[in-house]
C-alpha cells in the first residue's frame, strides 16, 4: 500500500503539524512512528528547529554541527524555544521537563536528550548551564558592573564567557581614542565568577548555602596578563576552588581569547558566610551591603590604581566572620 493511500487521522494531524517544517521532517516523522526507528529523532528535531528560524538563522544551523548554540549562535529566545518544544512533544510523542530544558544549550545537547527520552532511557547528565538573565538575579553585582554573560558549573570548576561590546562605561578614558579592557577587569570577572561558585557550586566544603551579600574580595597573588583585550572579542574564563574553608575560599583562574592565553591568577580570595541558623536566638546577619568596587572621584580607588576587586571593608557583628580592614586593591 502507498503512503498516499495510507492516511489517517493521527498522520493528517502530524502533517498538519509539521507543514512548515523542511522537506524531509513530515517523513522521518512517519518513519518514527511506524517503525519506532529512532534514528530520524536528529532529522526530526533539526527540521522543528529550522522551521522556527529566520533566515540568516538558518544558514547558520545548516552547517550541522553538533556545538551550535541555541541562544548565542541561532537567536533563540525562550519564548520561541517554548514553541519549538512543544512542537517536539507532539511530534516525538514525549515530555520534556522544564528543569532538564533548561541546561539544553548546544544542538548536541538537544539531540541526545531527545534519543534518549524517545528510547525510554535517561537523559545524560550534562553541566549545569545558567544565561545573563540567571546570572544577574544570582549575583550580588548588577549592571554595568557584572563581567558574566553565561556561565557553567561542571563538578569542581566554572567557566564563563564575557564578551566585551565597546561600551563599557570605563573604556572612554581607557584609553582616548584606544579603548583597552582594563586588566583589572579581567580579574574582577574571575573574581566575579567564584563568587557565582560560591552561591551555585557544590563543593564538600560548603556545608550550607552562602550569602550573596557576604561574599567579600581580600587578595589576588600571582596575577600574569598576556596580552590586550579590545572591543568584539569574548573573554572565556574559568576558575576551580583550591581551597575552600568557611570563612575563606581560595580559587585559581585563567582567561582566554580563542586560543590565546590572556590572564590568569594563582590564587583569588574570597571570603564568604553562611545564611544565620537558628538555635534558641538568631544570629545576627551581616549587615554590610555588597560592594563590587570603590573608587574616589578621578575613577582610581585611592592609590592611583584603577578599581578592580576593591571592596569596601567588612563591618560584621557576626562573630563568625571577624571584620578586617582596608583591603589591598588589583593594578591594571
Amino acid at each position: 500500500m502507498s503512503q498516499a493511500s495510507n492516511t489517517s487521522p493521527e498522520t493528517e494531524v502530524l502533517k498538519e503539524l509539521l507543514k512548515r517544517c523542511p522537506k524531509g521532517t513530515y517523513e522521518a516523522a512517519l518513519a518514527l512512528r511506524a517503525h519506532k526507528d529512532v534514528a530520524q529523532v536528529p532529522v526530526i528535531v533539526m527540521g522543528i528547529i529550522d522551521r522556527h528560524l529566520e533566515p540568516d538563522q538558518k544558514e547558520v544551523l545548516a552547517k550541522g554541527s553538533d556545538e551550535i548554540r541555541l541562544y548565542e549562535d541561532l537567536g533563540v529566545d525562550s519564548l520561541t524555544m517554548l514553541e519549538i518544544v512543544m512542537m517536539v512533544e507532539q511530534t516525538l510523542q514525549v515530555s520534556i521537563d522544564n528543569e532538564e530544558l533548561r541546561d539544553l544549550r548546544t544542538i548536541g545537547d538537544v539531540k541526545a536528550y531527545l534519543d534518549a527520552k524517545v528510547k525510554g532511557e535517561k537523559p545524560p547528565k550534562r553541566a549545569k548551564t545558567y544565561r545573563i538573565e540567571e546570572i544577574a538575579s544570582i549575583m550580588p553585582q548588577r549592571e554595568p558592573f557584572l563581567f558574566l554573560e553565561s556561565v557553567t558549573i561542571d563538578g569542581e570548576s566554572a567557566s564563563a564567557t564575557y564578551r566585551i561590546s565597546g561600551n563599557e562605561y570605563f573604556l572612554e578614558g581607557h584609553f582616548k581614542d584606544n579603548p583597552v579592557f582594563p586588566a583589572s577587569i579581567m580579574i574582577e570577572a574571575l573574581g566575579q565568577l567564584g563568587v557565582f561558585y560560591l552561591l551555585k557550586g557544590k563543593h564538600s566544603s560548603l556545608s550550607s548555602p552562602a550569602r550573596p551579600d557576604s561574599i567579600f574580595f581580600t587578595s589576588c597573588d600571582g596575577v600574569k596578563c598576556r596580552r590586550i583585550c579590545k572591543p568584539g572579542e569574548t573573554l572565556q574564563m574559568v576558575v576551580r576552588p583550591k581551597r575552600m574553608r568557611h570563612p575563606l575560599a581560595v580559587f585559581e583562574g585563567e582567561i582566554k581569547v580563542g586560543d590565546e592565553k590572556t590572564a590568569s591568577a594563582e590564587e583569588i580570595k574570597l571570603t564568604f558566610d553562611y545564611y544565620p541558623t537558628v538555635q534558641g536566638d538568631s544570629e545576627e546577619a551581616l549587615s554590610t551591603p555588597i560592594t563590587s568596587s570603590s573608587t574616589n572621584g578621578n575613577g582610581t580607588n585611592g592609590n592611583g590604581s584603577h578599581g578592580g576587586l576593591t571592596p569596601l571593608p567588612i563591618a560584621s557583628r557576626n562573630p563568625k566572620v571577624p571584620s578586617r580592614g582596608t583591603d589591598k586593591s588589583l593594578v591594571d
